[in-house]
């Protein structure tokens, strides 16, 4: 007690003044930190530029009214029109929260307790007369903010980048054309096309419907889709929930499809009267920055408990009160490692942009999270797995089986003889193909019916040019496919003929069939068994199968207003065409990496079995095949029992989707489903990674989803997948190496009084290593480039700790070494030279650790001196940037009056370099023992009982 009065005894006026300017200015910092805090928390919105004005009776005026008051037409308004009226109403959008200004987000670097108390010791030693120092701590401050602003910056920017990606589009009149804009862009007046599966980009008023309905649950609460149709009401007053012939804002079309012109856009919407709900939402914690925020808090706790029995030793020992104060401040901001869950989101926002790149948008920062323990991955078929491009793959034709070369719409590719035989004509069948055919293919691009589009392909292959055919039989009628009749007829003259060809179902054909074509020309009795036989054949394979026949009939007997389906009878035969919709190579490989990572891959799709089992065997997958009667037939349980030796859901059901996704998770897993419909909204938002489809993918399935492929590309999920692996892996990298430095350091310290030691750091040095902790290097290990092996490890368990028993000793062990390399050198330079130089010395060696101990944190099991030594550039430079600044640190004059060094010879360099090294050279070596005790263990023959 007598120690601690001698203490304020001795305190001269100018120590007592610097104190209490220190308390008065640490009540103000607190305040501030407060509010910054505060501030964070609060969801300020843009406020529009003028209030709404009051919504009009829209559902009792009659359309012709509406177009007259919104001075509109049913041919769209004009681009010009549609410009004036969006500068006076403003963008179609909702009050949300600005971005984050570049003031307020380098403010909130300060608004770390620890950084405030850095900031007023600083002010105090200006106030006391220590001027240099205050100015150092200031500038390394300023420096360390600069350095987590650049980062908050670029993730912020990065999720701004996702957001525009991410925004709507609708169709609309325009011009009178049909226009795909953002639906920002549209305004009062505006015709826009819906179609199921649309969001409502605004209000508006039903012109015209067909069997339209619309969800209407984020506006009225109601679960249950509701009937729409055109026509104005009469009753004035009728709640938002009755006015059947109105449309409102973020509401689904689930059924049918209609046209709505446009009444009220932003904030003037029936939603608009609601946005301070909808924008007082904000993204929670992911659950590994919740884990962080529980260690960081345990530890900081642990590194204030030691800092204090510092302190309170060091004022025992007779230490200056300013000087111990200072180096308890310091080693609190070093030692504690506050930031870890702010690196967390700056390295999953930044992840984010490097995905939306490969062509994934991940929505929220926790799917990044989950995807690096995905377990089970269920994919559609078609376009995901598939190319989505119908393609012919094999031939009946006279009594002989073609195979046809190409993928998809690639006019590469020849039709084959699979036995030896005479050439023959094509030409009968690939007219056919060409005039029976609506469709049209553009340099790749589809214009039409995919089906059609692969015949046109398949002419091409066969060396027919299709406008040239078309050019010489002119068209004079047709018959549209129709569900009914399932077959599509067209009618061309030919001099005094008029010739008809016809595609459709096999069976429906071959029942009108009594002649085929044969190769001599002349007409032969169809040989219907033989012709069955073949379809059987092909469709076993997987192929659709579609069957091509003709007639010709008499011009004169010919009328086009007639009844045309009195002429589809007395056909002649000519061949059957078998198409699939080719598997995607690159998904083929996925799924062999997925194998090899320990993700199974279950594919669903609404095909028959034969075919779903044909495109499986092609991409790789082996498991059992079961069609949806047979799933229906299954309690939850029993498909919980047998799902894992299912690979294969056949004409399954959007709806049978969830009980998939629940059965599998049940058995634990952690489930990425994929979906485009409307009716796979309900399984994207039950999956742990909903992923919906970019191209096809309809508003509500995107908005379902926790990520959007823009490719519409099974393999893009797989690298997303490995993607998450590698940001989660690089995460965990970042934390050891800040970890085993905070352990270093706090060793370090609170050894050297043990050991009758000086503390071998000052108040500016340990700032200096938190900078180098904190700052390049570790930045750089979080765009570590993704180790190829990571996927060839099994996912890891999604509840898994950060911090780990055993990830913890070797964190400790790394520490441990720091500081007895660190206490070493300087007990060793005590006895040899002066205190300047053995601090000196001591204070570079604990820098030169932290270079060799990054190359433990990059390589957690295996040895660091791998294929990816030298692959992270950005390392590299970090690394040797350090170095560089460390000699002057050390060797230029005004940085030693800063940091309080001396300069050191060759030798004291060469003795640093290395003891730091043996924080490298001994994790080595306890690798290359470990390895060695695995493979010991391996070969060891087992007793056979």
């Amino acid at each position: 007690m007598n120690k601690w009065l001698v203490y304020f005894n001795d305190l001269n006026p100018a120590t007592i003044k610097a104190i209490a300017i220190l308390v008065l200015i640490l009540g103000v910092g607190l305040s501030v930190v407060f509010l910054v805090r505060r501030r964070r928390g609060k969801h300020h919105l843009k406020q529009p530029s003028q209030p709404p004005p009051k919504s009009l009776d829209w559902h009792t005026l009659a359309i012709n009214e509406v177009f007259k008051r919104l001075d509109a037409s049913a041919q769209g308004l004009s681009s010009k029109s549609a410009d004036e009226r969006l500068i006076k109403f403003g963008p179609n959008q909702l009050m949300e929260a600005p971005p984050t200004s570049i003031g307020y987000l380098l403010l909130s670097q300060f608004k770390n307790f620890l950084i405030v108390i850095l900031i007023f010791a600083a002010l105090l030693a200006a106030a006391i007369g220590d001027i240099r120092d205050g100015l150092v701590i200031l500038t390394v401050v300023l420096i360390n903010a600069f350095l987590g602003f650049y980062q908050e910056y670029r993730a912020e920017q990065s999720l701004a980048a996702l957001k525009k990606m991410l925004a709507l589009k609708a169709k609309v009149k325009r011009d009178e054309h049909i226009q795909e804009l953002f639906v920002t862009q549209l305004v009062p007046g505006d015709l826009v096309i819906l179609e199921a599966g649309d969001k409502l980009p605004a209000d508006g008023l039903i012109v015209n419907a067909h069997s339209l309905e619309i969800d209407e649950s984020s506006l009225t609460g109601e679960s249950i889709p509701v009937p729409k149709r055109a026509g104005k009401l009469e009753k004035k007053d009728s709640p938002l929930s009755e006015q059947s012939n109105r449309l409102f804002m973020n509401t689904v079309v689930t059924h049918g499809r209609a046209e709505m012109i446009v009444t009220e856009t932003g904030m003037q919407t029936a939603i608009g009267r609601i946005a301070d709900l909808l924008a007082s939402s904000s993204e929670s914690s992911t659950p590994l920055q919740v884990q962080l925020d529980s260690l960081g808090k345990r530890l900081a706790f642990s590194a204030f408990v030691i800092i204090l029995l510092l302190f309170a030793s060091a004022l025992l020992r007779g230490e200056p009160l300013i000087k111990t104060a200072f180096t308890a401040i310091a080693l609190a901001v070093a030692a504690i490692p506050e930031g870890l869950p702010a690196v967390v989101t700056v390295t999953l926002a930044l992840g984010m942009h490097r995905m939306a790149r490969q062509n994934a948008i991940v929505k929220r920062l926790a799917a990044v999270e989950t995807l690096g323990c995905t377990t089970v991955i269920c994919s559609d078929k078609t376009g995901t797995l598939t190319h989505n491009q119908m393609t012919v793959r094999a031939l009946h034709y006279q009594d002989n089986h073609y195979g046809v070369s190409g993928q998809g719409y690639s006019l590469t590719g020849e039709i084959k003889l699979d036995s030896d035989s005479v050439p023959i004509d094509f030409a009968p069948l690939l007219n056919a193909l060409i005039l029976c055919n609506d469709s049209q293919l553009r340099e790749g691009q589809v214009i039409g019916d995919p089906m059609e589009a692969a015949l046109l392909v398949l002419a091409a292959k066969g060396g027919l040019d299709s406008a040239a055919v078309k050019s010489q039989f002119k068209r004079l009628a047709e018959i549209p496919f129709d569900a009914a009749n399932k077959f599509m007829a067209t009618f061309h003259e030919q001099g005094e003929r008029v010739v008809v060809f016809i595609k459709g179902a096999p069976e429906i054909l071959l029942s009108h069939c009594t002649y085929q074509l044969n190769a001599s020309g002349s007409n032969n009795p169809v040989e219907h068994v033989k012709i069955i036989n073949a379809n059987e054949r092909m469709a076993a394979t997987g192929l659709r199968i579609l069957a091509v026949a003709m007639t010709d009939i008499a011009a004169e007997d010919f009328n086009p207003q007639g009844d045309l389906l009195s002429h589809i009878n007395n056909l002649g035969f000519i061949a059957l065409i078998g198409l699939m919709d080719p598997p995607r190579q690159e998904a083929r490989e996925a799924i062999a990496l997925c194998r090899k990572a320990g993700i199974k891959v279950k594919m669903i799709t609404g095909d028959q079995k034969v075919t779903a089992t044909a495109i499986a065997d092609e991409l790789g997958l082996s498991g059992n095949v079961m069609d949806g009667d047979e799933l229906a037939k299954l309690d939850n349980q029993a498909l919980a029992e047998q799902i894992d030796h299912i690979a294969v859901f056949a004409r399954t059901a959007p709806e049978q989707k969830v009980r998939i996704v629940t059965a599998l998770q049940e058995n634990g897993e952690v489930v990425a489903m994929t979906g485009d419909g409307v009716n796979d909204a309900p399984a994207l938002k039950h999956a742990d990674i909903g992923v919906a489809m970019g191209i096809s993918g309809t508003d509500v399935a995107r908005e379902s989803a926790s990520m959007i492929l823009t490719d519409d590309n099974f393999a893009t999920i797989v690298r997303a997948v490995q993607e998450g692996r590698s940001l989660y892996e690089n995460m965990i990298k970042f934390i050891r190496y800040q970890l085993s430095t905070n352990i270093g350091a706090i060793l370090t310290v609170a050894a050297a009084p043990l050991l009758s030691l000086p503390v071998p750091f000052s108040a500016i040095q340990l700032l200096w290593i938190n900078i180098i902790m904190d700052g390049p290097p570790a930045i750089a290990l979080g765009i570590d480039p993704s180790r190829p092996a990571c996927m060839n490890e099994p996912p890891r368990p999604p509840k898994s700790r950060i911090l780990s028993l055993p990830r913890f000793g070797n964190l400790f062990s790394y520490g441990l070494t720091m500081a007895c390399g660190t206490l070493g050198i300087l007990a060793y330079s005590l006895q040899n030279s002066d205190k300047s130089h053995a601090i000196t010395l001591a204070f570079t060696t604990f820098v030169l650790f932290q270079i060799f101990n990054v190359f433990n944190a990059r390589s957690e099991k295996r040895s660091a001196f791998n294929r990816q030594f030298f692959m992270n550039h950005m390392l590299w430079l970090a690394l040797v940037c350090v170095v560089l600044l460390q000699i002057l640190v050390v060797h230029w004059p005004p940085a030693q009056l800063i940091f309080h060094t001396v300069p050191l010879t060759l030798n004291d360099w060469l003795l640093a370099t290395g003891i730091a090294a043996s924080v490298l050279v001994l994790e080595e070596t306890r690798k290359l023992l470990q390895r060695c005790i695995s493979a010991i263990v391996k070969c060891k023959p087992k007793k056979s009982i």
